[in-house]
């Protein structure tokens, strides 16, 4: 199938260049309290080093908890994201609902495994309590244009996180990552961005932050263009999430205004638009308050 026929979006990298630097030249003086704070409320607060523990995992979400007394003006973030074995850590200590558990699977950051494995690493992190499921592009199918494999392995991914989360009463996001780094191309990241959504995604992620070249502005361009000829033609709405090297406000900012240009102010919010990052809470938090603040 041509996704880029089909939905009458083919990216133009030149074109894409062009408005990303329009953006960045606008970005003086758009670094508001509000933008910050919204920026913040949109972050996957993540932690997936190979020497993670429980007690790591907790100390992290018990740092987000005293959000609510030491900052009480500030929104909690989106999620806190970990590996599927954490996810009930999680989802036991957490402070409020409203800060989700969000797990990586599907055998990340490579996706190298038996489909069989990957569904079952996602049932087992929806089990233990995951509210969002960020899987990964199958890139052995994908670059070898074996795209109805690819398309075939996010399937019945996604069915068996909703049948997971169907028998405990819930509906749990899966997210999709593309790893647009390795994909290298525009036409490449948008047919990759198309086939996602359709086979089922929630959102459409950047990168694993596990490769060379992560999230960059115009993979974020042409995703979130894919994105809107998605709704223009389906109606319905997938998420964006930007992840991999975000780690100053400054990039928050040219990422949060892409969105904005690209989809508009309506679409940024945590339902549909995330930051998956390690650094960036201290940050954002340094330019709100305008002193340097090491709160995570």
């Amino acid at each position: 199938m041509d996704y880029l026929l089909k939905y009458g979006y083919t990216p133009v990298e030149g074109e894409v260049a062009s408005r990303i630097q329009a953006i960045v030249s606008n970005l003086d003086g758009l670094a508001t309290p509000e933008v910050l704070k919204r920026c913040f409320s949109l972050m996957d607060l993540t932690t997936l080093k190979t020497n993670d523990t429980a007690a790591s995992v907790a100390k992290l979400v018990d740092k987000t908890n005293r959000l609510v007394t030491e900052y009480p003006t500030y929104p909690l973030p989106a999620s806190i994201c970990v590996y599927p074995n954490f996810a009930s850590v999680v989802r036991e200590r957490r402070c409020s609902p409203e800060l989700h558990v969000t797990t990586v699977a599907s055998c990340f950051p490579s996706a190298q495994s038996f489909l069989e494995v990957k569904v079952q690493e996602c049932v087992l992190a929806v089990r233990n309590g995951a509210d969002e499921v960020d899987i990964v592009l199958a890139l052995n199918a994908f670059l070898a244009e074996d795209y109805e494999a690819a398309f075939h392995e996010i399937e019945e991914m996604k069915q068996a996180i909703d049948a997971e989360a169907a028998r405990q009463g819930r509906r749990v996001v899966l997210k999709v990552i593309l790893e647009t780094g390795l994909l290298v191309t525009a036409e490449r990241i948008a047919r990759a961005s198309f086939l996602a959504m359709e086979a089922g995604a929630d959102f459409i992620k950047t990168s694993t932050g596990k490769v060379e070249v992560n999230a960059t502005p115009a993979a974020a361009y042409v995703m979130c263009s894919c994105i809107k000829a998605f709704y223009e033609r389906t109606g319905r709405r997938v998420g964006f999430k930007a992840a991999g090297g975000i780690s100053n406000a400054k990039d928050a900012l040219l990422y949060y205004y892409i969105g904005v240009s690209v989809l508009g102010k309506e679409w940024i919010e945590k339902d549909h638009f995330r930051f998956g990052v390690s650094r960036l809470g201290n940050s954002l938090m340094s330019a709100i308050e305008q002193k340097t603040v090491n709160f995570f």
